[in-house]
C-alpha cells in the first residue's frame, strides 16, 4: 500500500510561488521515516531543513507542484480563491504520486467536506485531513519540509537577482521596501499583485 503525505509552503508571502510537497512512501517503509523525527519546517533552520530533505529523498518519493505568483494572480481574477488554488496542486501530486492513502493538511474549515472532495477526485482513495498535520503525522511533517526547501531555493533565485527583497511576507518592512521600489506596472512577475499588499501600495 502507498501512502502519501501533502502539505504547502508559500500560501501567504507576496513574493513567490506557492509550493505544494508530496512525500510518498510504500506502507513498509513508513517506520524509517519516522525514525528521523521529523517536525513542521517551521520549526527548522533552513541548513536543518536542507539535511532532513536529503535524507527524506533518500528514503522516499517526493514530488513538488509550483503556483507561480502571476498564476495565482490570473487565478483569482477569475474568482478562485487560495483554497481551491490549492487544491489544483493538491490534484496534481496526488496523480503523480498515485497513492492508496493521504495524509492532507487540511485547507478547508471542515475537514469532512475537504476530505470527500479529495476521495471524489480519485477513485479507492482513502484521504486522512486534519488542521495541524504536519504536527501529527511524520509523512505530513516530511511534505511540509520538502515543499519549504523548494520554495527556499526560489527565493534564493531572486535574492541573486534582485538583491534584499526580505522573506517576501507583507508583515517584513524590507519586503515592502522591495515592493515600493516599483510601480504597479512594472512590478516583476514573481510579485503577487493581487494581494491586499500590494493594492494599497498601487500607485
Amino acid at each position: 500500500m502507498k501512502i502519501v503525505g501533502i502539505d504547502e509552503a508559500g500560501r501567504g508571502p507576496v513574493i513567490g510561488p506557492l509550493v505544494v510537497g508530496g512525500v510518498a512512501v510504500e506502507e513498509e517503509k513508513l517506520e524509517k521515516l519516522e525514525k528521523l523525527q521529523l517536525k513542521d519546517s517551521k520549526r527548522l533552520t533552513p541548513g536543518r531543513r536542507k539535511v532532513m530533505a536529503r535524507r527524506i529523498n533518500k528514503i522516499a518519493e517526493c514530488h513538488t507542484v509550483h503556483i507561480q505568483a502571476h498564476d495565482i494572480d490570473n487565478l483569482r481574477s477569475k474568482n478562485i480563491n487560495l483554497n481551491e488554488i490549492e487544491k489544483i496542486a493538491i490534484k496534481k501530486v496526488i496523480g503523480l504520486c498515485n497513492p492508496d492513502v493521504a495524509y492532507i493538511d487540511c485547507i478547508d474549515v471542515k475537514p469532512q467536506r475537504f476530505r470527500d472532495e479529495m476521495e471524489n477526485f480519485r477513485d479507492g482513495l482513502k484521504v486522512i485531513a486534519e488542521h495541524k498535520a504536519e504536527d501529527k503525522f511524520p509523512i505530513v511533517a516530511a511534505a511540509s519540509i520538502i515543499a519549504k526547501v523548494e520554495r527556499d531555493m526560489e527565493i534564493e533565485k531572486l535574492k541573486k537577482e534582485y538583491k534584499d527583497i526580505g522573506s517576501g511576507y507583507p508583515s517584513d518592512p524590507k519586503t515592502i521596501a522591495f515592493l515600493k521600489r516599483f510601480s504597479y506596472e512594472n512590478l516583476p512577475d514573481f510579485v503577487r499583485r493581487s494581494w491586499a499588499t500590494v493594492q494599497k501600495n498601487r500607485k
